[in-house]
């Protein structure tokens, strides 16, 4: 700032003012040249970057869009209870399979154009028995939907020869095999079925069938 104005009493005083203001504005030629020299650079630096890093613009954003997660695929409860009311309904208790069976000492079954060589085979064990389900101590119902279910499975997997095992009954009521002649009603229903024969008796015997499966299709 200026100094403030005082009483000049002599020429002294006068010249000493004067050099005073003299010095103030070479103070502020100096500050404003640094200002402007600093400017001058800031803006040098800039135009450098500029032409360093070519011409820019803003990132665009891409929209997002939140997609809610894929739900489980659903439990085909419907068609699994529909599978079960088939397999029910098509293994009839009433079917009367005495015309079909072989009345042979082992008692035999072949589907109508299957030769008797195959029983006969089957009888010798020359089919090795590659599975086999037991249904002792089952109810008729959980028995046949089990057996049916089994052969189901058999078929697909492309088996030819499974043991099934009813037990020959004598821990049932009058000792008689219960589950013996249904078993042989519900495998003569079953169109993967081409023929059994009773087990050889280390193979079960009485108490067990040996079942030719037809040629899986897969």
């Amino acid at each position: 700032m200026p100094p403030k104005p005082r009483n000049l009493k002599s020429l002294a005083d006068l010249k000493d003012v004067q050099r005073s203001l003299a010095q103030q504005r070479e103070r502020e030629a100096a500050e404003a040249i640094a200002r402007a020299a600093a400017e001058k650079k800031r803006a040098a630096e800039q135009d450098l970057f500029a032409r360093a890093i070519g011409a820019t613009q803003p990132l665009r954003r891409k929209a997002a869009v939140h997609l809610a997660p894929e739900p489980p695929a659903p439990v085909p409860v419907q068609q699994q209870l529909d599978e079960q009311r088939v397999l029910r309904e098509s293994l009839s208790d009433e079917f009367d399979v005495t015309t079909l069976l072989d009345a042979d000492d082992a008692m035999s079954f072949r589907r109508p154009g299957v030769n008797t060589d195959v029983t006969r085979k089957l009888r010798a064990g020359e089919w090795t028995i590659q599975r086999q389900i037991d249904l002792h101590g089952m109810r008729t119902d959980e028995a046949r939907e089990a057996l049916g279910a089994f052969i189901r499975e058999a078929y697909k997997q492309g088996l030819r020869c499974v043991r099934v095992v009813h037990g020959k009954g004598l821990g049932s009521p009058g000792r008689q095999p219960v589950l013996k002649a249904k078993v042989q009603r519900w495998l003569i229903q079953k169109n993967e079925t081409l023929a059994f024969v009773q087990a050889k008796p280390a193979e079960g015997g009485a108490g067990a069938l040996v079942v030719l499966l037809a040629p899986s299709r897969r």
